[in-house]
């Protein structure tokens, strides 16, 4: 680890943004959080206080910003978009696209308030976890962030109640599954609560990840009324009743993800869309054998500077449950031979490469998961559910501080000018450079005292009991 002799040039750079959101002894603290989340390889409370070289602290000083400052998340996460509005490079663009998603945040132990023992697909078993839905805005340029919350796990006696309450009744055959069977239990009353939601005292009883994804939008369409931003997300989230809410409630285009067992209806009855593409496979190859028109077009799309091609087909056709989409069909080669992909849209005069081109700005938000745990996401060890939605914030944060740099000409100038490198990347690049900024300074700081004759000893002595201590 590279021992801080001060705040990261960046960290200091963009404090001003958060004056406001925090006291004046809690700005402290954040910019230590900050420095440490992005400079120390151990993101704990512990290890990010280590780092420092002057002003020792106990780690319960830090700890304290997650657990007892007074900050609101939500000025915070104001502050923070504030800061990427204020640089061209990083301003919501018309052609941006905004993208759903969610991530597990895994632990060992179940001693996490709100923790639940959640599915993981990338592993294939279950594990204990947090689930943390993202609302994630993405242009040619640059990805963020934009709102995001925990999901909490359902409390089935407050929904009971609530539905009761609500003149929602309650097979008595069900209720025996209480002691009997929790699981089918369980599935019973989220499955009542689900086909009662329309009830606005139903509806406060439990937020499904769906609802806080409508209620990320919704909050995003009341700041942004006049940037209709199209929504982007993948198979869980294609969901009608989704779907519609986007379209008639928020009134918002969506391209969606629909599964090869989506049924579209055609004249001659429903098929799958599996089945579909391969028939079209088959008049497409034929059709090209004869020097016919192709059933699946040619098309390029531009996504953050490069150029993909892929062959489409592109209509509308009745979804089922879903009514009247605009369906593409993608496949990656020329030969047709790989695996397509099938996406929807409520907006039925869009083509094949406008659609394409917002899908592809889904993939931003599968990277900020990745990079964000690389910068601590879900390293946290603070237990209280509080404390660790705002570490998620700071978190967040640190990401588009990283995102901000190369936007940002003042701040660029000032590493190359020091690390006499050239700048490029993305954050884990950006990180890097911080890092080693970190240690330009310190290198600054150690050449300082030996010019003004002090010891090495004496000035390696802070270093040292930095790192062992």
């Amino acid at each position: 680890m590279v021992p801080l002799v001060e705040f990261p040039e960046l960290v200091q750079h963009y404090t001003p943004f958060f004056a406001s959101v925090f006291s004046k002894e809690a700005l402290v603290q954040f910019q230590r959080y900050l420095s440490g989340l992005i400079v120390s390889e151990n993101k704990t409370v512990d290890g990010m206080n280590r780092l420092f070289v002057h002003e020792p602290r106990n780690q319960s000083s830090l700890n304290r910003l997650l657990t007892e400052s007074p900050f609101s998340v939500e000025a915070l996460n104001t502050a923070r978009l504030a800061l990427l509005g204020s640089l061209p490079g990083t301003q919501f663009k018309a052609k941006g696209v905004l993208s759903v998603d969610d991530t597990l945040l895994t632990h060992y132990g179940s001693h996490f308030d709100q923790i639940a023992y959640l599915y993981d697909p990338a592993t294939q078993r279950y594990v204990w976890a947090h689930n943390l839905v993202n609302l994630h805005y993405s242009d040619d340029h640059t990805d963020y962030p934009v709102r995001f919350q925990l999901w909490q796990p359902a409390d089935l006696t407050t929904i009971e109640r609530g539905l009761c309450a609500a003149g929602v009744t309650l097979k008595a055959s069900k209720v025996a599954l209480k002691d009997s069977a929790p699981q089918k239990w369980r599935h019973y009353v989220l499955g009542l609560w689900r086909r009662h939601q329309a009830k606005p005292e139903v509806a406060q009883l439990y937020q499904s990840k769906l609802s806080i994804a409508q209620q990320l939008l919704t909050d995003w369409v009341a700041a942004q009324p006049t940037l209709k931003l199209p929504v982007t997300f993948d198979n869980w989230y294609t969901q009608p009743a989704f779907c519609r809410f986007l379209a008639q409630t928020l009134k918002l285009a969506y391209v969606g993800t629909l599964a090869g067992d989506d049924q579209v209806e055609l004249a001659a009855g429903p098929q799958s869309l599996e089945q579909f593409a391969q028939h079209l496979k088959q008049e497409h190859r034929a059709t090209v054998a004869t020097g016919g028109k192709p059933i699946f077009e040619k098309i390029t799309i531009s996504y953050k500077g490069e150029e993909e091609t892929y062959y489409s087909y592109c209509r509308t056709h009745r979804i089922h449950n879903f009514g009247p989409q605009r369906v593409v069909i993608n496949y990656r080669q020329a030969d047709l031979t790989d695996t397509p992909v099938f996406y929807n849209s409520n907006r039925l005069s869009w083509q094949a490469t406008g659609i394409t081109r917002i899908r592809r700005h889904r993939w931003p938000v599968e990277v900020y998961h990745e990079e964000g745990k690389a910068e601590g996401l879900d390293q946290y060890q603070v237990r209280d559910f509080t404390a660790i939605s705002r570490h998620i914030a700071l978190v967040a944060v640190t990401y588009s501080l990283l995102r901000a740099a190369p936007h940002d000409p003042a701040l660029f100038h000032t590493l190359q000018r020091d690390l006499k490198i050239e700048l490029e990347g993305g954050v884990p690049s950006w990180r890097r450079a911080v890092q080693a900024h970190a240690l330009w300074e310190l290198a600054v700081f150690i050449s300082s005292g030996l010019a003004q004759h002090q010891s090495l000893p004496d000035i390696m002595a802070p270093l040292v009991a930095a790192i062992y201590r």
